[in-house]
């Protein structure tokens, strides 16, 4: 099984951004969870979004993980949360920040021996300069999809635009944008 849990600002678009995930994961057939925890309901606050993708029923609905992964796209939140929270040896991180990633790590003692399953790009420019408005869940996506290889890029884009598909063509095609620009940059 499959664990992510997103470190996030209520309206930075993480709960959003794991359901889509989770919905792309359930039509390959997978079980799938997607839930979050908000310490305030207000805009701006801090919150954490969780998945699960197994290939069989999943029975536990706790909060509790030890993530594969950890998004933070937030930048603030690499230093104010412990991003490193019951990860275990191999648990990838995917950070936004303008930052370098060793300057980055210089900052984050508990990254220090972790430079190899740490990334960095920056969601929140990314998603500026091609959504218009910086809310960085769809260009953490695509840093994922490169990283985990779990879809192909082009069957992720596909399956993202139906479930975007609420939205106007314009913003659809500019996650998209989103979503590759994030997936050539990660680094």
């Amino acid at each position: 099984m499959l664990e992510i849990r997103w470190h996030s600002r209520a309206g930075q678009g993480a709960v959003t951004g794991a359901k889509g995930l989770a919905t792309v994961a359930a039509q390959t057939g997978k079980e799938v969870q997607a839930f979050s925890f908000y310490g305030s309901a207000k805009r701006g606050a801090a919150m954490t979004a969780y998945n699960r993708i197994g290939d069989t029923k999943m029975l536990n609905h706790e909060r509790y993980m030890c993530p594969d992964y950890v998004f933070v796209i937030d930048p603030a939140l690499a230093f104010s949360d412990n991003i490193t929270e019951d990860c275990g040896d191999n648990t990838k991180y995917i950070i936004t920040t303008h930052l370098e990633k060793k300057d980055l790590i210089s900052l984050i003692p508990e990254l220090e021996g972790r430079e190899s399953q740490v990334f960095v790009l920056d969601c929140l420019t990314i998603a500026s300069e091609t959504i218009g408005r910086p809310i960085p869940n769809t260009p953490a996506l695509g840093a994922f999809i490169k990283l985990s290889g779990m879809f192909p890029i082009e069957d992720f884009k596909t399956s993202m635009k139906k479930i975007l598909g609420k939205l106007p063509e314009k913003i659809v095609e500019a996650n998209m944008l989103a979503i590759q620009r994030a997936y050539d940059e990660v680094r």
